[in-house]
C-alpha cells in the first residue's frame, strides 16, 4: 500500500445527484433501529428483566458479553476495512454486512422471557453490536462516493441527522402500533418490526451506489496475520507522513467517547436527579433526538463554510459549559434539564458529523476502509473513560455532599465533561484539514 501522502484524497471532484446522497443518508435513516430501539430504549432493557434472573446477575453478564463484543471491534475493524480497500469490494461487503443486522434484529423474536434463553439474547445483541459497527465502517467509507471536498459537511451533517430522526421515527412506530408498556410478547414483535425496517430503509443505497470498476486487478488476499502485518505498517507510514491524521484519531477517540456518555447517561440523570418519570424520559428522548437531528444536517453546511474543526471546537465548549449548567443548577427541578439539556442535544450531533467530515477529508485515495476501521478501533480503545469517570464523580461527590442532599447523581455529569474538556484541548492542537475554496459544489 502506498504511503498515505501519496495519490489524491478520497473525495470526489463533482457532486453526486441528489437523489444518490440521499439514498445514501437512508443507511443511517435505516440501521438507527439498533441503536434507539435495541441497545438503548428496549431489548437491553427487557433482557435484564427479572425474566431473565437476578437484576444485577444478569446485567453484569450482559455488561460481559457487552465487553468482548468492543473488543472484536476494536481488534476486527481496520482489518476488515482494509479487506474492503484491497478487493475493492466495499458495498458487497456493506449490503450483506446491514442485512446479517436486520436478520439478527428478526432473530431476537425467539428470544422467550425466560433464563434460558439469556445466552441467546446476549449473543445475538453482542453480534448485533459487532455487525453494527463493521458495517458502519465500510458505510463511513462510502462517504467519498456521494461527496466532494466542498460538500463533505453537509452531506455527514444529512446523515447522522437521519440516524437521529430515523431512530425516534422507529420507536414511535413501535408505540403507535404496540403501545408504551412493553410486555415481552410486544418486545419480541417490535424486534421483527426492526429487521424489516433495517432491510426496506437500507435498499436504497444498494440500487444507488456500486462498487466503483477497478483499474487493476484486485490486490490478493493477505490472510489474517498478513492482513495486520501491513496494518501496523500503515500505521507507521501514517505517523511518519502524516501525524495530523493520528493525531486526530486520538483527539477524537476522546471526545466521541464524552458525546457517547451525554446520551448514555442523560436518561439516567433524568430519572435520578431531575425526578422525571419514565414517560417523561421517553418524552425527552423524542425532543433530544428531533433536536439533535435538525442541528447536525444544519450544521452540516457550517462545516462546509468554515471547516470541520471551528464547528467541533464550538461544539464541545458549549457541552463543557452547560454541563456543567447542569451540575451547578441541578437543584432547580426539571426545567433545568429540559433546557440545558435540549441544548446539550444541539451540539452532540454536529461534533460526531464535523469529526467524520473532518477525518474523510484527510483520507488518502484507497484507505478509507483502513482508516476508518482505525476511528473505530481508537474509539473503543477509551470507550471505558466515560462510564468509569462518571462512576467514579458520583463517587467523589457522595464523599463530600451533605447528609441532607438526596443523592450525589448529579457528580456524574462532572465525569462526563471531564473528557470532553480533554478532547477539547487535544482538539485544539490538531491541524485543520488542508484549505480549499470554500464554494460550496
Amino acid at each position: 500500500m502506498h504511503a498515505p501522502e501519496a495519490g489524491p484524497g478520497a473525495l470526489k471532484t463533482t457532486p453526486a445527484p441528489r437523489r444518490k446522497v440521499f439514498a445514501w443518508s437512508l443507511w443511517d435513516w435505516g440501521t438507527q433501529p439498533f441503536n434507539t430501539v435495541i441497545t438503548t430504549f428496549v431489548f437491553a432493557v427487557y433482557l435484564t428483566s427479572s425474566a431473565f434472573g437476578e437484576t444485577d446477575e444478569v446485567s453484569m453478564k450482559l455488561a460481559w458479553a457487552t465487553g468482548i463484543s468492543g473488543l472484536l471491534i476494536a481488534v476486527l475493524a481496520p482489518v476488515l476495512g482494509q479487506g474492503s480497500d484491497r478487493s475493492g469490494r466495499r458495498m458487497f461487503n456493506l449490503r450483506w454486512q446491514t442485512w446479517l443486522l436486520a436478520a439478527i434484529c428478526a432473530a431476537m423474536w425467539f428470544v422467550a422471557p425466560a433464563p434460558e434463553y439469556f445466552l441467546l439474547g446476549a449473543v445475538l445483541l453482542g453480534a448485533g453490536n459487532v455487525v453494527s459497527e463493521i458495517a458502519a465502517v465500510n458505510y463511513y467509507a462510502s462517504i467519498d462516493q456521494v461527496s466532494t471536498r466542498y460538500n463533505v459537511g453537509r452531506v455527514s451533517g444529512l446523515g447522522w441527522g437521519m440516524g437521529y430522526l430515523g431512530g425516534i421515527t422507529i420507536l414511535l412506530v413501535i408505540i403507535a402500533v404496540l403501545g408504551s408498556d412493553f410486555p415481552a410478547d410486544d418486545v419480541r414483535a417490535a424486534m421483527l418490526i426492526c429487521g424489516a425496517w433495517t432491510l426496506v430503509f437500507t435498499i436504497p443505497i444498494f440500487v444507488a451506489l456500486k462498487d466503483r470498476p477497478r483499474s487493476e486487478a484486485p490486490a490478493p488476499s493477505l490472510g489474517i496475520v498478513g492482513s495486520y502485518r501491513e496494518l501496523f505498517a500503515s500505521i507507521r507510514r501514517l505517523w511518519s507522513s502524516a501525524p495530523n491524521t493520528v493525531f486526530f484519531l486520538l483527539a477524537s477517540a476522546l471526545f466521541r467517547d464524552g458525546l457517547a456518555g451525554v446520551f448514555a447517561f442523560g436518561g439516567v440523570l433524568a430519572q435520578g436527579t431531575f425526578g422525571f418519570e419514565f414517560s417523561e424520559v421517553v418524552i425527552f428522548g423524542v425532543a433530544a433526538n428531533v433536536v439533535a437531528g435538525i442541528a447536525t444536517m444544519l450544521f452540516g453546511l457550517v462545516d462546509d463554510k468554515l471547516g470541520p474543526k471551528p464547528v467541533i471546537l464550538v461544539s464541545l465548549t458549549c457541552l463543557v459549559m452547560f454541563g456543567l449548567g447542569i451540575f451547578w443548577w441541578h437543584d432547580g427541578g426539571k426545567p433545568v434539564f429540559w433546557i440545558l439539556g435540549l441544548l446539550m442535544c444541539l451540539f452532540v450531533g454536529p461534533a460526531q458529523s464535523a469529526s467524520r467530515s473532518f477525518l474523510t477529508r484527510l483520507i488518502p485515495e484507497g484507505m478509507s476502509g483502513e482508516i476508518f476501521g482505525l476511528y473505530a478501533t481508537t474509539g473503543r480503545a477509551v470507550s471505558f473513560l466515560a462510564p468509569a469517570l462518571f462512576g467514579v464523580a458520583i463517587a467523589v461527590g457522595a464523599s463530600v455532599t451533605t447528609s441532607s442532599e438526596a443523592t450525589s447523581q448529579h457528580w456524574g455529569i462532572l465525569g462526563v465533561v471531564v473528557v470532553l474538556f480533554a478532547g477539547l484541548i487535544v482538539a485544539l492542537f490538531v491541524k485543520e484539514p488542508p484549505k480549499h475554496d470554500r464554494t460550496v459544489g
